[in-house]
Parts: C-alpha cells; sequence; structure tokens
C-alpha cells in the first residue's frame, strides 16, 4: 500500500491523511464506491484512489466553499493552480494586510482560488466562520502558505485519480446517507461533538449527536457498511459521547500522535482517535483488520 507519498489537494485541520493506511486496511478491496458524507479534504478517498482500492467516489460536504473548490480541482486543476500562484506571489512583502484583502474578497465573491489561499496561509488551516458567516481565521505569520509548484503539483495528482470516477454534491449528509446503495461503503468524518455547536465558528453547520446515530441505524437496517471516525481522547481527557451500543459497533482507538497543546504546558499526553466499523463492514472484511489489534491496550470489541 502506498501511503508515504499520498497527494492532499489542500491543507485542512482534521485531515485524517496520516491515518489513511489503518482506514484504508478496514474498507474491503472489491468495494465499488465509497462514499463521505463529509467529505471535508477527503483523504480516505484520495487514499483510495491512489492505491486504486476502490472504483467509484461520492464526495459531499454541506459546506458550499469547498465543494466548489474540488469542483474546481476535478474540472479546472490548471486554472485553479494558475490563479493560485498569482495570489501567492502577490503577497509578497504586504503579507498581513494582503491576506486580510483576500478574505474580505472570499467573503463577498467565494471564489476557489481564494479560499485554497486561505486555506494555506490560516492559522492550523482550519475553516473558520463568525455570527455573521463570514470566514475570520487568522494568518499563520509564521508561513507564506504552500509555494505554487507544490500546490500544483498536489492539485494535478489528486485531479489524476478522481477526475474520472467521482461524483460531487453539496448538501446535508442525511440526504447523502438516504441515497447510498448495498453496493457502496460509507465513510464519515463528521465535526467532533465539542466544536457542535449551534453557533460554533469552526463549522458551517454543525451535526447533533441524536440525529447521527438515528442515521447510523437507519444504515444498519439497510445493510449499508460504514465505518465512523470520532471522537477520542487526549491523556484522561475524553472528547464527547460514544456511539450507542444499540448499533452493535467494533471500536478502536486509534493512535494520532502527541498533543501539540499538552507538549507546550510541559506535559506528555498521547491522543487516540475513535475508529467505529460497522457490523457488516466487519463480516465484508472478513474479521477485523489485524492493524487493529496490533495494540490490544487500545483495542477492544466493546459491543458484542
Amino acid at each position: 500500500m502506498r501511503v508515504n507519498n499520498i497527494p492532499q489537494a489542500f491543507p485542512y485541520q482534521g485531515s485524517k491523511r496520516k491515518l489513511a493506511s489503518v482506514i484504508l486496511a478496514c474498507i474491503p478491496k472489491n468495494t465499488r464506491r465509497l462514499v463521505e458524507p463529509f467529505a471535508g479534504s477527503a483523504a480516505i478517498s484520495v487514499a483510495a484512489a491512489w492505491n486504486e482500492r476502490v472504483d467509484s467516489f461520492w464526495l459531499n460536504d454541506a459546506h458550499s466553499p469547498l465543494m466548489a473548490l474540488w469542483n474546481a480541482i476535478l474540472n479546472a486543476p490548471l486554472a485553479l493552480a494558475d490563479d493560485y500562484e498569482k495570489i501567492w506571489t502577490a503577497q509578497q512583502g504586504r503579507e498581513k494586510e494582503y491576506y486580510n484583502a483576500v478574505r474580505d474578497r472570499f467573503n463577498r465573491d467565494s471564489q476557489p482560488a481564494d479560499f485554497l489561499f486561505l486555506l494555506a496561509r490560516c492559522v492550523k488551516a482550519a475553516i473558520r466562520y463568525n455570527r455573521s458567516g463570514e470566514f475570520n481565521n487568522s494568518p499563520d505569520h509564521r508561513r507564506l502558505g504552500m509555494k505554487p509548484e507544490t500546490m500544483r503539483k498536489n492539485i494535478l495528482m489528486v485531479h489524476e485519480v478522481l477526475r474520472d470516477q467521482t461524483m460531487l454534491t453539496t448538501g446535508d449528509f442525511r440526504a447523502v446517507l438516504r441515497k447510498t446503495r448495498k453496493t457502496d461503503f460509507v465513510y464519515m468524518d463528521p465535526p467532533y461533538q465539542g466544536v457542535c455547536k449551534n453557533r460554533d465558528n469552526r463549522y458551517a453547520k454543525s451535526v447533533v449527536f441524536e440525529e447521527f446515530v438515528k442515521e447510523l441505524n437507519a444504515l444498519n437496517e439497510r445493510q449499508i457498511p460504514f465505518i465512523v471516525s470520532y471522537d477520542g481522547r487526549t491523556g484522561n481527557t475524553i472528547y464527547g459521547e460514544k456511539l450507542p451500543e444499540s448499533l452493535d459497533l467494533f471500536h478502536s482507538e486509534i493512535f494520532v500522535g502527541r498533543s501539540t497543546q499538552a507538549t507546550l504546558l510541559g506535559r506528555s499526553h498521547d491522543t487516540y482517535e475513535s475508529l467505529y466499523l460497522s457490523p457488516l463492514a466487519v463480516r465484508r472484511l472478513g474479521d477485523i483488520p489485524r492493524v487493529l489489534r496490533e495494540n490490544e491496550s487500545t483495542v477492544q470489541l466493546l459491543f458484542d
């Protein structure tokens, strides 16, 4: 499996690119279509395409500027790369004021190249909005964003592996799930529960826990296999409520890395993220993937 050189179309907070090898091991090799209702940077779909594990893809996200960026990547990659290069080059010598000008322009016109530049330059590559619906994250003054030649290379590589086999939609995750077929495999990476508040400025739209559980139950009833990346823990701090036993899911904790914030505070805390496999996903695989059994202290079958 090629995991060390998987391209990334754009920087994105919460991307599962570093966990791609673990998650791909949980997706059957004969999967006809991989569906991502919370696409984000679509790191798992890109990895699956890069490794030729899946025939086709459906990327959806409720955030329309994000999906407009994906549309540009798949249908106009050269123009997007050219526009990004022009924007990136024009910032030289006036980085802060220029970033603010691009941010104002994006809030007015929502152009994909402007959004790409903001993601490349903003703090933690995080999408944040104010209560008026305006992108308001600040620039990271330590860097100027990905260089145009690197960005162009990544855009073109992702375009090449996804262009002829990917459907793009913008909308609520529930509408996507209800249109899935038994031959699909669904991978979901919803916003963490800790940031799912009606007025939270980190996401364009939140996901209500009870509604999410209801949709997962419906997938089980319709025999649609799925995987969910969800809340986890850092040290002894647990984030969010676990998915209920009634869903009959296999739960594993995946090591993500050392907590940067804890390190800055002089503490050593490892971060783990929960991964849930539906009963049908486990049956399609034939067994629990070996990668999930390598560390028995962090892997447990919670629901018999």
